[in-house]
């Protein structure tokens, strides 16, 4: 009877035991946590925008006429001053020497008017002429004098027509499709071609009303842009910041900012896509963690933190930039916390973690963690 009543109470204990065991704390689940890093950076915000050309021309004739020769292809490269077009220059050339033969005459009834206003002069003194007719010979002269400038005017207008049958780039740069042909008759109203610069190409993009105020604040120094191509790794390109829009759109409450770019290697193109990264203040403490480690829970940001105790905590954080893949956490969170960067998808509120904590690299990044030991190459396990 005794042996029976001691079974029974190690059977119930043995149950009580289990009962203790299913209803405990839950086990700690593992993740990867690296400490958040503070370093001294200048604030940085990245854009989208769009490349514009710095000069870009309609190529007009400036007078009417056949073309008579085409000197270039589309889409050639030319340089300041280059033959493009040649428009027939017979009629002008016609016309410059009719001016000129106007000018010729206008000339000698100029020296006319002159000798017999000097005559009349020496004739009036010795009172053989009268008053009246030598005033009338000093205002022939006058008007012969004036003559002579209004046909002088006439040969340079005829000059500068026959120059303009011959048409030159204005700027270097590549040129547009030729929409005028050998024969095609053409005035200033019909544009030839279009030449865009290739030295310069400029940026613009819009920029929220505080960025606008820090960057305004910013020395001018800190107005450096950097730009990459859609097929261009990282942000290659510098440029800076060289015009700044009059007024804040109040609908959007943006404002445009143009950067500027050389082109010497001339791959940049109007209308290609480019990425900016534009510094907006000098350089001051930030905490960063890898952007990996930021949650979203509807519109709020937000990581884990770990404690001593093992417990992860959400920490709602406001975010900054970019940098390096590392993100800047305006708030929220501490220098030298432990954040969770990997293994996120396991961490439960009130679970308890096992954290492996992760070197970094000087930029704050997680290194990957050491493989684990095991056979050497070409031995046996």
């Amino acid at each position: 009877m005794l042996a029976l009543i001691a079974l029974i109470a190690l059977i119930g204990l043995s149950g009580c035991d289990s009962q203790a065991q299913g209803s405990g704390a839950p086990p700690a689940v593992p993740v990867d946590v690296a400490a958040a890093m503070q370093r001294t950076l200048p604030d940085v915000e990245e854009f989208t925008g769009r490349l514009e050309a710095a000069d870009r021309v309609e190529i007009r004739p400036r007078i009417a006429g056949a073309i008579e020769q085409v000197h270039v292809q589309d889409g050639a490269v030319v340089a300041r001053g280059a033959l493009l077009f040649t428009i027939d220059q017979r009629p002008y050339q016609a016309e410059l020497a009719r001016t000129e033969a106007a000018l010729a005459t206008t000339r000698a009834q100029a020296r006319l008017a002159d000798k017999e206003l000097q005559r009349a002069n020496t004739l009036l003194a010795q009172q053989a002429v009268s008053r009246q007719e030598a005033e009338q010979l000093a205002a022939s002269l006058e008007t012969a004098q004036a003559a002579v400038l209004q046909a002088e005017a006439a040969v340079r207008t005829a000059r500068l027509n026959l120059e303009y049958t011959v048409v030159r780039a204005p700027l270097a740069g590549r040129v547009s499709r030729i929409d005028a042909t050998l024969g095609n008759f053409v005035n200033d109203q019909r544009v030839l071609t279009t030449l865009v610069g290739s030295g310069k190409v400029h940026a613009f993009f819009e920029v929220s009303e505080q960025t606008f105020l820090r960057l305004r604040r910013a020395p001018d120094v800190q107005r450096e842009v950097r730009m990459g191509l859609a097929d261009e790794p990282g942000l290659p390109r510098k440029g800076r910041v060289d015009f700044i829009d009059n007024q804040l759109n109040p609908q959007s409450a943006t404002i445009r900012l143009r950067a500027s770019f050389d082109n010497a290697d001339g791959l940049l193109l109007p209308g290609l896509f480019a990425r900016l990264r534009v510094t907006t203040s000098a350089p001051r403490p930030m905490v960063l963690t890898p952007d990996r480690a930021v949650g979203t829970d509807q519109n709020r940001k937000f990581v884990w933190v770990v404690g001593t105790d093992q417990m992860p905590q959400p920490r709602q954080v406001t975010l900054g930039a970019l940098v390096d893949g590392m993100r800047v956490l305006e708030s929220g969170v501490k220098p030298g916390e432990d954040i969770v960067v990997g293994g996120l998808q396991r961490v439960r509120p009130g679970q308890p973690v096992a954290p492996n904590r992760l070197p970094v690299d000087e930029r704050g990044m997680p290194l990957p963690p050491a493989p684990s030991g095991g056979a050497k190459p070409g031995g046996r396990t």
